[in-house]
């Protein structure tokens, strides 16, 4: 399968196991080959005062890439 950076960033993150939106891609990370994904980074949540961490998610707990949401878990 092959996509494109800029359509993975259109599609929403959502988590299968509670169903919250975890908002869009920020950042896709690489191996230090360039040759595959490692993962995807989301934002994280952000509270009053605190700044807030990005979320990593390995490429293993995507479970699907849809036309308008990725799932993981």
């Amino acid at each position: 399968m092959e996509i494109s950076y800029s359509e993975l960033r259109a599609k929403e993150v959502v988590n299968t196991l509670d169903g919250a939106r975890m908002g869009r891609i920020i950042d896709i990370i690489f191996d230090s080959n360039g040759k595959s994904v490692l993962g995807l980074v989301v934002p994280g949540v952000r509270k009053l005062f605190k700044q807030s961490e990005d979320i990593f998610i390995p490429w293993r707990n995507i479970n699907k890439i849809g036309n308008d949401v990725i799932l993981v878990s």
